[in-house]
């Protein structure tokens, strides 16, 4: 049978727990910095560094205007968007009535501004219409012009275009794939559309009952589209992942895979049953096709091969494993109420600046320095072990905040600092409990080596009910708010779980290793477990120290004083017993 390790042995493993941590941290941070573009320093907030302010404007249809539903909706998605990589405290507001001012910390990096500009306009249409886009040729002259030749400029290289539009029926459209809907001025507008005017990156809008004539992101390929079927509201989940074949051997091509809503899922089925109607009549049939459009261009047209029960699609082209994600991000926060494009980016400085981070970090500092000298005089030598709890758990908590400023790009600002101030009196709250506890074993008569281990069996309840209420209050605040103080509860929710992993594998440990030493042991006066000090009653074995006399006029005034707060049954009871008492004594 195992044998229950003792004390001491429990201590050095935790101790060495607690080093393995350190060590880890330092190798993963030290790492980072040499190989991975990380920094000792933590990266600092909008307020302390300063960044850049980009300004969306939205693009809109003629006559069409955003209502401020829309706006402050638009203002939420893009704020996700922002913070999808991480906690950066990015700043999103309005400007006006319709444009959004985003501030972002530091300089605005390639995915940031991807996510910003790609303002995913998320729609599924049904295709009326393919084609190759107009290619160029060149003539006699060696002069290349696209086809269908413009006028004056006829190039015997030119085929005669043969229009796809000349057998449309000019009847009322049925559903969202009847060709009724290419009159002959869209049919002309279909055949004359460049696919090189959405070089320029701007947005190809059409009302959600309307075609639209687009072309796929690469512009080799032109479409006419059908009204929407399912926009991107009804996208619930999106995530990036390596497809796999039928028979689930992994592609090693990445996808994104789209979830959708009931309400989306029910409209989405029913326009698969459709689409493969026509792919069963002529797998050649353009209208078995369904596009995936983002911001007015088509990512992908699939043909429908078989009707769609479930929730899931998926979205596949060219992805690399960071472009797969971004667009998950970008669908998974929400399709926008209309698209934006960025008007303006520009660098700004710093709100607070340097001199307010100064000021903070000596605020901590006078803070740090009264807690030191408090437990000091409280606890004399064994304030010290305080003292060390404190340094070891800042050490932690600048290795992670380092760490995470690498890993998701955590930004502190000023009140993440003051997150870190507050966080230096809970901390030491729980060394006072422990120690506390302590004492008030040794006042009852325990040895110390025995009340380390009970007092840590009672403060050990204490504690835990207290942080838990912290990291509760720090989760609701940082969900429930955004900005700043979305960091202060970042830093409060972080410091109170370093918090109990140093009282657990540094405080106790080094509490159960010197109840072993002479010193503490055997109480001496500077140790600040004196047990004569503290007015414990045990004296050595088997003696106490006597009771105390109580003079006889304190006595006899307890007593009057028990006496009146008798109940009526107590003092009936005691009337009984003195008659039964004086009958007895004549007798």
């Amino acid at each position: 049978m195992a044998k229950t390790p003792t004390p001491t042995r429990q201590a050095s493993r935790s101790l060495i727990w607690l080093a393995v941590l350190v060590a880890v941290l330092v190798a993963a941070l030290g790492g980072g910095v040499l190989w991975g573009g990380a920094s000792w320093m933590p990266k600092l907030g909008l307020d302390l560094q300063g960044g850049t302010e980009v300004i969306l404007t939205p693009q809109l249809q003629t006559g069409q205007q955003i209502t401020s539903n829309e706006l402050a909706q638009a203002v939420t998605i893009i704020r996700n968007r922002v913070d999808a990589s991480g906690v950066s405290e990015a700043q999103v507001s309005t400007q006006g009535s319709q444009n959004i001012v985003i501030d972002i910390p530091g300089p605005l990096d390639d995915a940031t501004k991807q996510r910003i500009q790609a303002s995913s306009k998320m729609e599924i249409r049904p295709v009326l219409l393919e084609t190759a886009a107009a290619a160029e040729y060149v003539g006699a002259d060696g002069k290349a012009t696209p086809c269908p030749t413009p006028a004056g400029q006829p190039y015997a290289a030119c085929p005669t275009p043969t229009s796809p539009l000349n057998s449309i029926p000019s009847t009322s459209p049925t559903n969202n794939s009847d060709l009724s809907y290419v009159t002959a001025a869209l049919g002309n507008a279909y055949e004359n559309f460049d696919c090189n005017s959405l070089a320029a990156g701007t947005t190809n809008v059409a009302p959600a009952d309307k075609p639209l004539i687009t072309c796929d992101d690469t512009l080799t390929q032109k479409y006419l589209l059908g009204p929407v079927e399912v926009d991107g509201t009804a996208i619930t989940d999106a995530s990036a992942q390596l497809g796999t074949s039928s028979q689930g051997v992994s592609t090693g091509a990445w996808v994104v895979s789209v979830t959708l809503n009931d309400a989306g899922a029910t409209k989405f089925n029913a326009m698969s049953t459709r689409l493969y109607g026509y792919y069963a009549a002529s797998s050649t049939d353009p209208r078995a096709q369904f596009a995936f459009v983002l911001d007015g261009k088509v990512l992908e047209a699939p043909a429908m091969i078989g009707q769609i029960t479930g929730n899931t699609s998926q979205i596949t082209g060219n992805f690399t494993q960071s472009s797969a994600q971004t667009l998950a991000n970008q669908l998974k926060f929400g399709a926008l109420p209309v698209s934006f494009k960025v008007q303006t980016s520009a660098t700004i400085s710093a709100t607070l600046g340097s001199q307010q981070l100064l000021s903070g970090l000596i605020a901590g500092a006078i803070g740090l320095l009264l807690v030191f000298i408090y437990t000091l005089i409280q606890y004399r030598v064994l304030g010290f072990v305080t003292i060390a709890s404190l340094i070891i758990s800042a050490a932690l908590t600048w290795e992670a905040i380092s760490l995470l400023s690498w890993q998701i790009d955590y930004r502190l600002s000023l009140a993440g600092v003051t997150g870190l101030i507050v966080a230096i009196g809970f901390t030491a709250d729980s060394f006072i409990v422990y120690f506390e506890r302590i004492r008030d074993e040794l006042r009852d008569g325990r040895p110390l080596s025995s009340a380390v281990e009970a007092g840590w069996k009672r403060a050990q309840r204490t504690i835990y009910a207290a942080k838990t209420t912290n990291l509760l209050a720090a989760i609701v605040l940082y969900f429930l708010a955004v900005g700043n103080v979305q960091g202060f509860a970042f830093t409060l929710g972080l410091t109170t779980i370093i918090d109990i992993i140093i009282v657990i594998l540094f405080t106790h440990p080094m509490l159960q290793l010197a109840a072993r030493t002479s010193f503490f042991a055997d109480g001496h006066p500077l140790s600040g477990l004196d047990p004569e000090g503290l007015g414990a009653l045990y004296r050595g074995a088997g003696q106490f120290r006597p009771a105390p006399t109580v003079p006889v006029a304190k006595t006899a005034s307890s007593a009057r004083e028990a006496a009146r707060r008798q109940t009526i049954a107590e003092r009936k009871a005691a009337q009984a017993h003195q008659t039964d008492s004086n009958d007895g004594g004549d007798d």
